[in-house]
């Protein structure tokens, strides 16, 4: 049994699919895990289009100084880009070190005193520890929580709302992990990207921003997905597929040629045991979904393989 429990798609100006299965509907929010880090990922690119932040080859020392006193000369080398494509060089506090990172005091101070696995920017190691360090950054810049800024400048306007999650005992919420959203409110998120960084008439992100968010900055060595700013990408029947992935089945596509936003959640609890749940969403996409926008819209040609 398929863990799938809602498919959203929208096509060019209008929603072409809304179903929810196994007790899910469209009040009902998912906790969309890890795609919190594409969140967060926008959340930086609004705060860089307002002005709070400019350089993205800024040193995590100066925005964070006091965490990095007495740190080596290597470590004090690690930049803000550096953390938004999973680049620090630092040991990952995801995967086996997650418990020992998310009961530790100081959340901050337990990814920052983490061993270098190499130079900055030298090799990709995905880290949840890393994205809670850009949360921290954006808390600071902004003067504002993660949770009002995004209320303010980012889901406000698109009208959605986003409830408040966890936080570290320093009271900064958590960069990355554990935002609850509805299936809607997903397909809202990538429609922004999708026509261009622009609701209504407010520009929250630039185009350029957009253009370097969907770059190819690393590459997962379980799966071959490329890795942006806490976006992946991949190719799908032929089409570049940029994507926000959540653990478990929380998914939000966007494929910029066809004019196309997919939204996917899936069950945390009621699993198969070893179901390989991502496959089934790639296929879905690659067998069913972008074929049928094809055949709906004739001018979209199959792009030569």
């Amino acid at each position: 049994m398929s863990p799938l429990n809602s498919l959203v798609v929208w096509h060019r100006d209008s929603l072409v699919v809304e179903e929810y299965y196994r007790g899910m509907n469209r009040d009902r929010r998912a906790n969309i895990k890890s795609a919190s880090k594409t969140v967060l990922s926008a959340l930086v690119g609004v705060a860089r289009t307002e002005g709070y932040l400019s350089d993205l080859d800024v040193a995590l020392a100066e925005l964070l100084p006091e965490y990095f006193e007495g740190a080596s000369d290597e470590k004090r080398s690690i930049t803000l880009r550096h953390a938004l494509t999973m680049r620090t060089g630092l040991e990952t506090t995801s995967f086996g070190n997650y418990g020992a990172w998310a009961s530790s005091r100081d959340w901050v101070r337990f990814q920052v005193d983490q061993p270098m696995e190499c130079r900055p920017g030298g090799c990709w190691s995905y880290s949840t520890g890393t994205s809670h360090l850009v949360a921290v950054v954006v808390e600071r810049a902004t003067g504002r929580s993660l949770l009002d800024f995004a209320r303010d400048e980012l889901f406000g306007p698109l009208g959605v709302y986003l409830p408040p999650w966890d936080r570290d005992p320093q009271g900064h919420y958590l960069g990355g992990n554990n935002m609850a959203l509805r299936p809607l409110d997903l397909v809202a998120f990538g429609r922004l990207f999708l026509e261009g960084g622009v609701t209504g008439d407010r520009r929250l992100l630039s185009e350029s921003w957009i253009e370097e968010s969907w770059g190819s900055y690393g590459r997962s060595p379980w799966n071959g997905n490329r890795y942006g700013y806490y976006w992946w990408n991949r190719t799908l029947a032929g089409e570049t597929a940029y994507f926000a992935w959540g653990y478990g089945g929380q998914f939000v596509f966007v494929v910029p040629r066809l004019e196309l936003v997919v939204a996917t959640t899936a069950s945390l609890t009621n699993r198969p045991r070893g179901v390989n749940h991502n496959r089934a969403v790639y296929d879905l996409l690659e067998d069913w979904i972008i074929p049928a926008i094809r055949s709906r819209e004739p001018t979209y040609a199959s792009p030569a393989r």
